[in-house]
């Protein structure tokens, strides 16, 4: 349990405060490049509690700046894109990628006001499908180079959802294994051949388990959570008969993703990213190790809940989330369907806009969420003593990085004394080793 004070100093983002100066220390998710397709690549961004305009020109440049335009205010998510940059519909000041003005056209002839106006402008790089932005001061760190990032685009696919609630609650429930066996179970397996593009659906590798069976009849798993260079990893067993033992790794890249096992043959890597104090967007980049990403399926799966251009989910807390009770009694733990987003978007956003961290009462189980938090305070605090924070890296660091390794498996060995370390090193670089692109790396 934590005071309010302490709720407020890791929950509370906007312009000033600890923890948003924290996180703006690192390139944030503001869209995914879809986003920009069509006719008129503009989008307004709103990111920790400040309004941006992201755009691409006419020479397919990125560009992020402020929103409201330096001359009277006018709102840039408006402007048109022309002259080699956005030009403002209000008087047609207009500005390049970089924030330079390059034209006032309504003041007189031999005018030297343009180049006297600067509109604030920000870092931008486009990743694996996604648009990372940087707004913080100083210069950005390195990308790590991890899997989502180095896999070539045909493996990987990008998407995103909005969750009504506070950023962190909405990154805590995936440092929780235990929620699992319950928020995600079903009470009949099926064929999971036909698992494609499913989270919790197909099979653990190194065996036929469904994964569905493991946590629904094995709720009762050891969770272990380890301090490594990018943030925690998280191992959690469920002995599943007197020889075999499940093993789930987990991890958590600070200051707010986590990475993750979706299928023998993928990996998430997930941010949760903060429109405000009450709204967060979560960005995943799925990532193939066996063939190219079927990114249409994966898409079309995706918009049958999700709704474009804010990609809200149709089951909501308007909804219910389609809570059925029916098909509580008898298909789902929930009654709210099969999709996992919407059980974990009722769960955070069933806690209130920002939860109230005075009320709860942490277990065991919770240990992943306490490390985590506890990591964050530090990182704040350090920040606000102007000192290092984790994952703020330079090139050297970021190159050295690889992973993290994210596994989902059955150690047949367990009763022979190979232990889940050596299993899911073993099961990772084997997954590498069979793999085009992540084989090239082990040789590097």
């Amino acid at each position: 349990m934590i005071s309010a004070e302490q709720n407020d100093l890791i929950t509370r983002v906007g312009p000033g405060t600890p923890a948003g100066q924290l996180l703006r220390r690192y390139w944030q998710p503001v869209a995914i490049s879809d986003e920009l397709a069509g006719p008129r690549p503009v989008k307004p961004v709103k990111l920790m509690g400040q309004h941006f305009v992201l755009f691409r020109d006419e020479n397919g440049q990125l560009g992020l700046l402020d929103r409201d335009c330096p001359h009277r205010g006018a709102d840039l998510a408006f402007g048109r894109l022309e002259g080699g940059g956005l030009r403002c519909p209000f008087h047609g000041w207009l500005f390049d990628a970089k924030g330079n003005c390059l034209e006032t056209p309504a003041e007189p002839v031999g005018s030297k006001l343009c180049t006297r106006i600067k509109q604030a402008a920000y870092p931008v790089v486009e990743k694996s499908g996604t648009i990372f932005a940087y707004i913080g001061e100083g210069e950005p760190p390195a990308f790590p180079e991890f899997d989502c990032f180095v896999a070539p685009d045909t493996h990987t696919f990008a998407f995103k959802g909005l969750f009504e609630c506070n950023w962190l609650q909405a990154l805590e429930v995936g440092i929780d294994p235990a929620h699992a066996s319950y928020l995600h179970r079903f009470f009949e397996d099926e064929d999971t051949s036909e698992s494609y593009g499913k989270q919790f659906r197909g099979a653990s590798a190194d065996s036929d388990l469904p994964i569905t069976k493991v946590l629904r009849e094995f709720d009762l798993p050891e969770i272990n959570v380890d301090s490594t260079d990018y943030g925690l990893r998280l191992t959690t067993l469920r002995k599943v008969s007197d020889t075999d033992t499940h093993v789930r790794v987990t991890n958590v890249v600070f200051p707010q993703a986590f990475v993750i096992p979706m299928s023998t043959e993928m990996t998430i890597s997930q941010w949760h990213v903060p429109v405000d104090d009450t709204h967060c967007y979560w960005y995943a980049i799925f990532t193939s190790f066996t063939g190219p990403v079927d990114k249409q399926q994966m898409r079309d799966q995706r918009l049958e809940l999700y709704e474009l251009p804010n990609y809200t989910s149709r089951k909501n807390k308007r909804n219910d989330y389609g809570y059925d009770v029916n098909e509580q009694l008898t298909k789902t733990y929930t009654g709210m369907g099969e999709d996992i987003n919407v059980h974990d978007q009722w769960a955070v956003e069933s806690q209130g806009p920002i939860q109230d961290r005075t009320r709860e009462h942490l277990g065991t189980t919770d240990k992943g969420i306490i490390a985590y938090r506890r990591m964050l305070v530090k990182a704040i605090e350090s920040t606000q003593a102007g000192e290092g924070a984790p994952m703020v890296i330079g090139q050297e660091q970021a190159s050295a990085m690889s992973g993290p390794p994210s596994i989902d498996g059955v150690n047949e060995k367990a009763s022979e004394g190979v232990g889940p370390q050596a299993y899911w090193l073993q099961a990772d670089r084997e997954r590498r080793l069979k793999s085009t692109w992540a084989a090239a790396r082990l040789g590097a």
